[in-house]
């Protein structure tokens, strides 16, 4: 059976706010890691950080815009491998984004994670994605205070 990551949050943050760190290509790179997105259904696109050789994985991850509805949804395909065209991680991110008196509830899953080999990534994605989440919240309370250099 395939396991599952799943995360709820709040961001005390207007929903077009948090969509901007979902969906800008220079936002997502302070927050996750240097990538070419483009919020565009069918664009192609990577995210890239170092190889982990335990991990069996280049660094580069190759995905694609699934689906896209702004401020609401946002999914992408999250593939990745030793390099030279293998992959040995196909998986999908979905994002959705409630807005709320207070601020927006985002969820978050990440699935696809079926081979055994799979079961590193999938633990440390689990604990990864809610540090990036917290690295969201704080870039968002940063700005929010006025102390973004741009």
């Amino acid at each position: 059976m395939a396991k599952l990551i799943k995360h709820q949050f709040f961001f005390s943050h207007p929903v077009e706010t948090v969509w901007e760190y979902l969906t800008k290509s220079e936002l997502m790179e302070q927050w996750l890691m240097k990538n070419n997105f483009q919020p565009i259904l069918g664009f192609e696109f990577e995210f890239r950080t170092g190889p982990i050789p335990s991990l069996d994985f280049d660094g580069i991850f190759h995905c694609k815009v699934l689906e896209i509805i702004p401020f609401k949804k946002l999914s992408y395909s999250w593939r990745s491998g030793p390099g030279e065209g293998k992959i040995t991680l196909d998986s999908v991110v979905v994002w959705q984004l409630q807005p709320t008196d207070k601020g927006t509830e985002v969820s978050l899953e990440h699935k696809g994670f079926a081979k055994k080999e799979n079961l590193d990534f999938y633990n440390g994605l689990n604990q990864g994605w809610i540090e990036k989440l917290n690295n969201i919240a704080n870039l968002l309370n940063t700005a929010q205070h006025g102390n973004t250099s741009s």
